[in-house]
């Protein structure tokens, strides 16, 4: 079994609308890949302002140059994005 990374990002203040109209997009990216295992949007007070991804490569490098192709990234939309190794313990 790969290892699990976790891909947590964050959006600028105010980038709503950038991560509406760019979300077609990143959902056609996730789609296009086997190395998905869960993702979805942060909520703040109800509204999406960030996502979390978990995804299975075979190192780091890997993972983080996946994470790179993100179209919301090349939006501009993050105003963090960080790309962890993560452990699954339950679930």
């Amino acid at each position: 079994m790969m290892p699990l990374f976790a891909v947590i990002c964050r959006d600028k203040p105010g980038q709503l609308q950038t991560r509406l109209d760019t979300r077609d997009a990143h959902l056609a990216f996730l789609k296009s890949t086997d190395a998905l295992r869960m993702a979805g949007p942060l909520l703040e007070e109800g509204e999406m302002r960030g996502s979390l991804l978990v995804v299975e490569f075979d190192d780091l490098a890997s993972a983080q140059g996946w994470a790179a192709g993100d179209p919301y990234k090349a939006a501009g939309l993050f105003q963090s994005a960080e790309v962890i190794e993560w452990k699954k313990v339950i679930g």
